[in-house]
Formats: structure tokens, C-alpha cells, sequence
């Protein structure tokens, strides 16, 4: 009787998901972003039924007080392939990402009583689901490991103080890319 009642509810659900559409086109900002004051935008069509390209871009140009500085302007394309269907469910995702910041005064290890000004590019490999909210609304999950190279300088001060180091460079391994986003499917 379980056995019975239970594929029959299976049946169920596998024939109520026969309305499934695709998008073609899609907006979106992370949420993430955003809690850090940063503007946030992207748009990602879709190149086949399970494949998309995306663009992305944040720009944070805030000093906070004290001088406090978290500037950032980054951008980077990726091209997600989708198992499924594209714009719902699983996807995995190569991306590039690059761009300039003068982040100084922040209360972290290392970062407070310095400025460092600089630039960076990087790549590396993500994974993401999205949620189905409603017709054209999704909410997405990512995350994503890789690469990061940067070169910096480093000032003493947070406002205008001696220069430490110049042209210092750094490699990063580890994670890359964390985000959830308000998907908007066209």
C-alpha cells in the first residue's frame, strides 16, 4: 500500500511539471552586493536550451566615516551550462573577473591602519542553483572557487600617509565568488 501510494504521488508531481517554460533573457542584482552598499547589475541571455552567457558589474564608490574606505569597481563575464533546463534548477560556471580598489580603514586584520590601492583579475569555477519564485522571478545561490592576482600599493595611513610598499603583488587561491541574487526572467 506505501509502495503504491507512493509512486502514484510521484506520477503526480512528474506530470504537474510538464508546464515548465524557458527563458530567453534574464536581469539581475546580488543581494549580497547590495547589503554592502554597492550598486550591483547583470543581464544573461541564453545561448542554447541548457547553456547562458552572463556579464556582471559592481561598483562601490563610498568613503564611510572616519575615511573609512571599501571602493570597488569589478566586472566579469560567465557562461553557465544548466543540466536541466536553463534559468531553473543546477548549473556550473566558468568565470573571469577583474577590476580596481582603494579599500582602507576597514576594522579587519591587516586593513586597518593601511590603505591599499590596486587592481586585480582572476578566474575559477562555480556552482549554483536557482529557485523558481514565480513567473519571471527567481532566486539564485552561488559559489565559486578559484583564482586571484592583484597588484597593490600600501599606504601607512587610510587618508594620505607614506607608501609602504609599491606594486605588490598577491595570488589567491580559495573561494572567489559567494552570492545570492534576485533573478528577473524575461
Amino acid at each position: 500500500m506505501n509502495k503504491q501510494l507512493f509512486y502514484t504521488a510521484l506520477t503526480c508531481v512528474l506530470l504537474s511539471c510538464g508546464t515548465a517554460y524557458a527563458q530567453d533573457f534574464a536581469m539581475k542584482t546580488r543581494l549580497t552586493h547590495l547589503a554592502t552598499l554597492s550598486f550591483d547589475a547583470g543581464v544573461e541571455w541564453g545561448l542554447s536550451s541548457r547553456w547562458t552567457a552572463e556579464l556582471s558589474a559592481t561598483y562601490n564608490p563610498w568613503t564611510f566615516k572616519d575615511n573609512t574606505k571599501w571602493k570597488i569597481l569589478m566586472a566579469g563575464p560567465q557562461f553557465r551550462y544548466w543540466p536541466c533546463q536553463k534559468f531553473m534548477g543546477w548549473f556550473i560556471a566558468p568565470y573571469a573577473h577583474g577590476g580596481v580598489f582603494n579599500i582602507g580603514h576597514v576594522p579587519l586584520p591587516g586593513l586597518y591602519d593601511v590603505r591599499n590601492e590596486g587592481w586585480f583579475v582572476g578566474g575559477g569555477l562555480g556552482a549554483g542553483y536557482q529557485v523558481i519564485l514565480s513567473r519571471h522571478l527567481n532566486l539564485e545561490l552561488e559559489l565559486g572557487g578559484g583564482y586571484a592576482f592583484s597588484r597593490h600599493d600600501t599606504f601607512l595611513c587610510h587618508t594620505c600617509g607614506e607608501k609602504l610598499a609599491e606594486n605588490q603583488p598577491n595570488h589567491y587561491w580559495g573561494l572567489t565568488k559567494a552570492h545570492i541574487a534576485l533573478v528577473y526572467c524575461f
